[in-house]
Order: C-alpha cells, then sequence, then structure tokens
C-alpha cells in the first residue's frame, strides 16, 4: 500500500473538475455576503460530524459507498478522499498601543473583513493492491492537526489596521476498504468504502451548537476511486446480467458514478450529490458561482448590479466571494452570451443516436431558412418606427389572408424543433384567442384547439397553446 497515487493525479484530471463543484456546492451564496440570511446556516452536503454528535441531532458521522467492479490481474485501486475543513476566522483591529482587539467590522477601501467559517480543502490519498481488499480488507486511518494562523492587514498605505486570526481544530476519521467477489462466471467485486469522522470531541451539554461541531467535521466528503486495470460498473445502468448484484449494493448518504475521461468506466466519482455517469461541467461556464445550482447567467446578472457597499462586503467575506465578484465585474458580452443557453446534441429520446431521415416527418427534417421564419420589419416597441405610437396590431397577415382574434387556423407543427406535445396537434383546427408580440419583435398566436373540452377553462385562466405564424394556416372563419 502506498500513501500516494501519482497516477491518479493523471487519472482523475477530468472528475475532479466535477468534484470541485460537488465540494463547493453551495460554499457561499448569492449575495455573497456573509451578513445575508441564506449564509449564516452552511454546510448542508456531505457533512460528518463527531460521532459523539451525530445520534441526539440527527446527523451522521459515516457514509457508505458501495459498486460492483472487474479488475484485471494485478490490479491496484488509487482512493482520493477529499473533504472541507472549516476553519474559524476572527477579525481584530489594531489599537494605537500596538494591542488586538475583536470587532464585528474591519472596513478597507476595497472591502470589509467580516468573521466567518472558510473552508480548506483536504485530501486523502492512497494506492492499494485490489488483492489487499480481499476478506476483513483495509482500515486506512488520518487526521488533521489543530492549528493557529495570524495574517496581518494592511490599508492602502501600507499601515497596519488589524488582523484575521484563523483557528483550525483537529480532526481524525478512516476509510475502510473491503472487496467480495462475487459468485457467477465473471470475475466481478463488490467493493465497500465507508468513510468515517472518528473525532473525539463530545459537546459540553447543550451549550454547544453545531457551529461547535463543524470545525471537527468533514464536510462535503466524498470519494474518487480508480482502477489501473479493469472498470467498474455503472449503477444507474448496469448490464443485465448484472441488475441482481447491483440492486443489493447499499449506499448511503453517497451516490457513485462512472466519471472516467473520455466515456471511460476506470474511474469513479462517490459524491453526498445524486450525479448521473459521466458528469461534466458546462463548457460555457466561465468559472464558479458556489451558490447550489443556481443559473450561471441569472447569478453574473444579479452579481454585476450588486451596490459598491454590497460588492464591498462580499469582497471581504471570503476570497471565493471576491472572485465572484470579480468574474461578474470583468466578464466580457460575448462570454456572458454564451451562457444564454446551449443545445447538446439532437437526437432520438431513445438516446441512441440520430434517427434515420425517413423516420422523420418532412417539416422538421431541418431547420427551416432564416427568411421563413416570420419577423416583422423593427419591433413594435422601437421608437424608430414610423408607427411607434400606434396600437399593438391584433390582426396579422398569413399567408394573404388576416388572421386575428376569432380566426379558426390549422396547426402546422414541426416546422422548427418544437415541444413533442405540439406534434400530437398537427393538421388539428384551432381557435385564435390573441395575437401577442414580443420585445424581440415576434408575434404568436394564442390557440385553443377545436372540440377541446377544457377551452373555457383555458380561456378563463389565460393558459393557452402558442405557436408562431408560421406554424398554422388560415381556414376560413367560421
Amino acid at each position: 500500500m502506498s500513501p500516494a497515487a501519482p497516477g491518479g493525479e493523471t487519472r482523475f484530471a477530468t472528475a475532479r473538475q466535477v468534484a470541485d463543484a460537488v465540494l463547493f456546492e453551495g460554499y457561499v451564496l448569492y449575495p455573497y455576503r456573509a451578513s445575508a440570511a441564506k449564509n449564516r446556516l452552511r454546510w448542508q452536503f456531505g457533512v460528518l460530524v463527531p460521532p459523539a454528535w451525530a445520534p441526539a441531532h440527527e446527523e451522521h458521522s459515516f457514509q457508505r459507498t458501495e459498486l460492483l467492479m472487474e479488475p484485471r490481474g494485478a490490479a491496484n485501486l488509487a482512493l482520493e478522499l477529499r473533504f472541507l475543513h472549516a476553519q474559524r476566522r476572527t477579525v481584530q483591529r489594531a489599537e494605537v498601543d500596538g494591542s488586538f482587539t475583536a470587532t464585528d467590522e474591519l472596513h478597507l477601501e476595497d472591502r470589509v473583513l467580516v468573521p466567518w467559517d472558510e473552508g480548506t480543502e483536504e485530501r486523502v490519498v492512497h494506492e492499494i493492491p485490489v488483492a489487499e481488499l480481499h476478506g476483513e480488507g483495509l482500515v486506512l486511518p488520518f487526521s488533521r492537526p489543530a492549528r493557529e494562523d495570524t495574517e496581518e492587514v494592511v490599508d492602502a498605505d501600507g499601515r497596519t489596521v488589524g488582523r484575521l486570526v484563523r483557528r483550525t481544530e483537529r480532526v481524525s476519521g478512516l476509510v475502510r476498504l473491503r472487496t467480495t467477489e462475487l459468485d457467477g462466471p465473471y470475475r466481478v467485486l463488490r467493493l465497500t468504502a465507508v468513510v468515517e469522522n472518528t473525532s473525539p470531541w463530545a459537546p459540553d451539554g447543550e451549550r454547544d451548537a453545531r457551529e461547535a461541531a463543524l470545525p471537527r467535521s468533514l464536510v462535503a466528503a466524498h470519494l474518487l476511486l480508480g482502477l489501473d486495470a479493469g472498470s467498474f460498473l455503472s449503477l444507474t445502468d448496469p448490464p443485465e446480467w448484472a441488475e441482481a448484484a447491483v440492486a443489493d449494493c447499499v449506499n448511503l448518504r453517497t451516490w457513485p458514478v462512472l466519471a472516467g475521461d473520455g466515456g471511460r468506466a476506470d474511474v469513479v466519482l462517490s459524491s453526498p450529490i445524486i450525479l448521473e455517469d459521466h458528469p461534466a461541467i458546462a463548457p460555457e461556464s466561465a468559472g464558479a458561482m458556489y451558490d447550489a445550482l443556481e443559473i450561471d447567467e441569472i447569478l453574473t446578472l444579479r452579481t454585476a448590479v450588486l451596490t459598491d457597499q454590497e460588492k464591498r462586503e462580499a469582497r471581504g467575506t471570503d476570497p471565493r466571494a471576491a472572485a465572484v465578484i470579480d468574474l461578474a465585474e470583468s466578464m466580457p458580452p460575448e462570454v456572458l452570451e454564451r451562457l444564454h443557453g446551449a443545445v447538446r446534441a439532437l437526437r432520438e429520446v431513445t438516446g441512441e443516436g440520430p434517427a434515420e431521415a425517413g423516420e422523420l416527418p418532412p417539416e422538421i427534417r431541418e431547420l427551416p431558412p432564416e427568411e421563413a421564419v416570420f419577423r416583422p420589419d423593427s419591433p413594435w416597441w422601437d421608437p424608430a418606427r414610423p408607427d411607434a405610437l400606434d396600437p399593438v396590431p391584433d390582426r396579422i397577415t398569413i399567408d394573404g389572408v388576416a388572421v386575428g382574434v376569432g380566426s379558426r387556423v390549422l396547426l402546422r407543427p414541426g416546422l422548427r424543433p418544437t415541444d413533442a406535445q405540439d406534434l400530437f396537434l398537427r393538421d388539428r383546427p384551432a381557435l385564435v384567442e390573441a395575437v401577442l408580440h414580443d420585445v424581440d419583435g415576434g408575434v404568436h398566436l394564442a390557440v385553443t384547439v377545436e372540440g377541446d373540452p377544457g377551452a373555457d377553462i383555458r380561456r378563463e385562466q389565460g393558459r393557452f397553446l402558442y405557436f408562431q405564424p408560421d406554424e398554422v394556416s388560415p381556414l376560413e372563419d367560421a
């Protein structure tokens, strides 16, 4: 057994990008200030607390990963346990006599420093021959010592105005590894990996709240597992012969998925957040936003419009929050444009690849040319239009016929990628309920389908079906 896994550095490179997102999931939430209510209750994902704290507070001191693997020959298992170690940061103000006094705020020109719990990344790395895990398996203990660090704070003129004191408590734990060979024609092993917090700290009665347990906890704990020869089996899409064995795997407070580079099955990420096999960071993402599954575009726009004072508070909360502020302020328009949406692929619902052209209706084999899409010469709200003060027209011309409220049309969806349910309405007559214009100059027809027993309810609630003018054909008005 080796305490270092040089091969794992390369093998885990792709999976570690996703693991970083797991590690810092919800680390600091928008508006990225310590004073925000949502940032006062933290560390929600994969927290393994000291055993003495867990039972009485409905939290847990261990997590269990179980999955199947097919090692080849004298295979080695690379293991990397990653977690955040919470360290308490206090702020002290410098006094004229050279002493320091604790304070809730220390104002600098570009930031406001406040007390805060930072998270330092910890790694426990091993490489173990698979043969050593059979039977009783192995127990791999680890610990991180308590420590105290001091950072001097200076102002723009270089004068010492205070200091930050960071205190980290001792934390200890272990990883239990064991394999069991399954009966059958193939050499398949069930790998069980248990991560435990073994810190001896115990709460001092009711006075110790969760904040006292967190510095002794493993926060956002997750595992990276890799084989240098062989592969793992997917828990979500196993081969048919392995389905029963996969169903018997017990995973507690963690979820293992395949995470190998290029779709390979030699790496697994076992995280406290449910993921799909081969998760990946979207290439459009310009940087980490740390805000628990929120959308990068929304966060970037919201962050950019924070007041200067709010940005100073965010920069003083945490270096990662400061990086988000800098990212939002410096993001070029073309990078922001990329965040607006992306189509990864067009394929059958089976996911088995593109369908044969003959299996699709002729109208949706390819996108229509730009000139086929109905658009006015200029949007209705454009002040440069000669008729800018005129009311929005309630009738439009389609195929030479004026269509408006009360007109009958034949639905012809499929000229562009559209809602699959709309295709069921193809060649159905409908009644136009409204003609709507959006700020981009597009026109949409709100319709109800003739014969729909719920048409009256749709009218009462204003919940219509919407089609663009080139997706309908005029019918003779009733």
